[in-house]
């Protein structure tokens, strides 16, 4: 089940004490580079470890974008009301970039070797329900004192605050299924580790929190499922052994039927981290997205036919006409199987251009066949055709936030950009990386769903229908000039940040952009004009 949660993408770091300047690097690599997540796994009995809670706020005030956990804070040995002041302090500093990761706690004799209880797995249930009372009653900073009297934790007129920076989310790491209901009651996420919790138990364990969520009165929706993943890239057949579009691949289906959302992935290598966020995490996204556009779009063709059936039957009724068992006016009529015309329509040019170079000459574009004359098309056709355009306008939108970051830092304006956590104060330095953390992260996208194209879609329809072959040689061609055209962002992006003259350094990446802008909905129009119809038709591939 696919819970419908945005997708987050992390690293999951070794707090090692041997090499610490060497993971705050990691971390800011994992900044630099766009993924949303830095993580710490915290066992402050390590003495091979550095403690977790100084290195993430070493961390957070290192970085700029990505937002930091532990994962899992160590609650015997992390007291539930200084864990809830700790995460909502940082979180202000850091400009609501913390989230609070817990755990019941494991490895008792280090744990009671370092001052802590010994905890039966009931009563680790029992405390960290009580901890986790205690730090939201906490962070409440307008209501009255905190009194809780529990079997483990006992708070007695303690004043609430400070509040956290922005709604905290309370992720709990948990393995059985005692720890898996309380998720369902009381948590905002579910963070597991495919090491100790592998893909095929997922949806048992969803169940079981899903339950206790409802019998608790939430939605399942309300608690967002994280994994800690570990793999390599290679060659392999296993789970995350492959390329990484093999990766993305497994973890979209991850998504698509078990409603992982977020991925942390166990790792201390830089190049991998760089690749995670690079290519496997913009194709898992535009996987993900075009598989729930593609089910959007069923549903509203399904509702659009049965509105046109209730209708049918409504004006036979007027008539006079029989109705059959079913509810449909009896005499012909078409089946739902059939369905009527391709009832999707091709995002048109406007003709808008910003800028005044002209990245091809469209008058040479060429035309395929068209639709079969009285051609029907299915539901499930006219959703795979609508499949192409609801991508695309996930590219346009991406595209004119990347434009209103430009006119917001150009103005002056202290934003992070869409989709990332709100940063109170900046630099306009600090702006420009920003603006140029997003714009690449866009132009990974692009590459990503143009190679998609080429690779499978592209392949599939020239086989299915020959007549669409100089089409669809012209769209790879594009496909290059675009790759040209993204490479001049990257050029403009490296001029921003060694210009002196902000102004100037935003002049030039604005024209770059604006040629992107030009080139990219000339090129999407004309891809949907030539193929949502071939692709109803024909299938995806």
């Amino acid at each position: 089940m696919d819970y419908g949660h945005d997708l987050l993408f992390g690293t999951f770091l070794t707090p090692s004490a041997a090499d610490a300047e060497r993971v705050v690097a990691l971390a800011r690599v994992a900044d630099e580079t766009g993924l949303d997540l830095v993580a710490l796994q915290d066992h402050p009995y390590q003495a091979k470890f550095l403690d977790a809670w100084t290195l993430l706020s070493v961390i957070g005030a290192s970085t700029v974008n990505v937002r930091v956990a532990l994962d899992v804070a160590n609650l015997p040995l992390r007291d539930p009301a200084v864990l809830a002041r700790s995460h909502a302090s940082l979180d202000r500093l850091t400009g609501g970039r913390v989230e609070l990761g817990i755990g019941a706690g494991a490895f008792w004799d280090a744990i009671a070797a370092n001052g802590g209880p010994r905890r039966t797995p009931g009563e680790a249930v029992e405390s960290l329900a009580e901890a986790i009372a205690i730090v939201r009653d906490l962070w409440a900073e307008d209501s009255g004192s905190v009194r809780r009297r529990g079997t483990h934790y006992d708070v007695h007129g303690a004043h609430p605050g400070p509040a956290p920076a922005h709604d905290m989310a309370i992720w709990v790491g948990a393995v059985g299924p005692r720890m898996q209901r309380l998720v369902g009651r009381l948590a905002d996420g579910w963070w597991p580790s495919m090491a100790y919790l592998g893909p095929e138990k997922l949806a048992e364990a969803n169940a079981r929190i899903d339950q206790a969520a409802a019998d608790a009165g939430r939605a399942p929706a309300d608690v967002r499922r994280l994994y800690n993943v570990n793999g390599r890239f290679g060659r392999g057949a296993g789970m995350l052994q492959g390329s990484p579009q093999d990766w993305a691949e497994q973890l979209a289906a991850l998504t698509l039927e078990h409603g992982t959302s977020a991925f942390v992935l166990a790792t201390d290598d830089a190049g991998t981290i760089r690749r995670f966020a690079t290519e496997v995490a913009p194709a898992v996204r535009e996987l993900v997205d075009g598989e729930r556009a593609r089910g959007a779009s069923t549903m509203t063709t399904e509702a659009t036919d049965g509105a046109e059936e209730a209708k049918d039957v409504k004006a036979a009724r007027v008539a006079g006409g029989q109705v059959s068992d079913v509810g449909r006016a009896a005499g012909p009529s078409p089946s739902a199987a059939s369905g009527a015309g391709l009832r999707v329509t091709p995002t048109p040019d406007d003709g808008t251009r910003r800028s005044a170079v002209r990245a091809w000459d469209e008058s040479t574009r060429p035309s395929g066949p068209g639709a079969p004359a009285g051609r029907e098309y299915t539901p499930h056709e006219t959703a795979t055709g609508q499949h192409l355009v609801d991508v695309h306008d996930h590219l346009r939108a991406e595209l004119d936030q990347v434009q209103g970051l430009i006119d917001q830092v150009a103005a002056g304006a202290l934003s992070v950009g869409a989709a990332r956590s709100a940063i109170n104060t900046m630099t306009m330095r600090q702006n420009s990386w920003t603006l140029g953390t997003y714009c690449e992260s866009y132009c990974r996208v692009v590459t990503t769903h143009h190679t998609i194209e080429d690779q499978s879609m592209f392949p599939h329809l020239r086989s299915a229908e020959p007549a669409l072959a100089p089409v669809i040689d012209r769209l790879e061609a594009e496909h290059h000039t675009i790759h040209e055209v993204l490479e001049g962002v990257d050029q403009a992006l490296v001029a921003m940040v060694a210009e002196p003259d902000p102004a100037a350094g935003i002049a030039g990446l604005r024209a770059a952009v604006d040629l992107l802008s030009d080139t990219l909905l000339s090129h999407l129009a004309y891809e949907e004009r030539e193929l949502v119809e071939p692709l109803a038709r024909h299938g995806l591939g």
